[in-house]
């Protein structure tokens, strides 16, 4: 009872820590000028986050299904934001599932090797994560109108829109010190994969 417990905390603990890693949710308002944060700190969490929880359990398919945790979490706050009047676009849900799929590939495709699950794994999800979400902010009909016609009410500073500079990545404390934690976290979860083995 203890072991599966333990497995529930290290599932929704690794989850906060993922949505936590700058903003889970790509805001139509400012997802353009945050791609780049969001990016590094959610490939990043990602691959802690499913890599310590898979190495935990040891089943390749545990990435898949920490990352379907995720996306049913952001769809209920999308619908969130949906109920309040504000369009379906205004919130797209990032792309976590298949980038945690090539995760658990790696994982069984090397005989469950744990550095190889580290090192391949990793380099996959941080090389397709921010592709598929590209293409997913793609398909947005058009970010900037709904970006100026329905700001968010509680928008911070460092996120508001000014002019439609697509693409320019703006200079924010905030941004660039959860993007930076977040990639700091990878010793630290190196560190722990480490001491759980022993």
């Amino acid at each position: 009872t203890t072991h599966y417990l333990f497995i529930v905390v290290v599932a929704v603990n690794s989850t906060l820590l993922t949505i936590n890693a700058g903003d889970y949710i790509l805001y139509t308002d400012w997802m353009w000028t945050s791609f780049v944060v969001f990016s590094v700190s959610q490939s990043t969490m990602l691959a802690v986050g499913a890599i310590y929880y898979m190495l935990f359990t040891g089943v390749p398919g545990t990435a898949t299904y920490y990352a379907t945790i995720m996306t049913i979490y952001t769809w209920v706050a999308k619908g969130a934001w949906f109920a309040l009047g504000y369009p379906y676009d205004f919130i797209v849900v990032p792309i976590w599932i298949p980038s945690a799929m090539l995760l658990d590939l790696s994982y069984w495709a090397t005989r469950r090797n744990k550095h190889a699950a580290i090192i391949i794994g990793g380099t996959l999800v941080g090389l397709s994560f921010p592709l598929f979400n590209m293409v997913n902010l793609l398909l947005v009909r058009d970010p900037l109108e709904t970006a100026f016609k329905y700001p968010r009410p509680t928008l911070p500073a460092y996120m508001t829109p000014i002019e439609p500079q697509v693409g320019k990545f703006y200079n924010s404390p905030v941004a660039l010190g959860s993007g930076a934690s977040a990639v700091l976290t990878v010793p630290m979860a190196a560190l722990g994969a480490k001491l759980n083995t022993w």
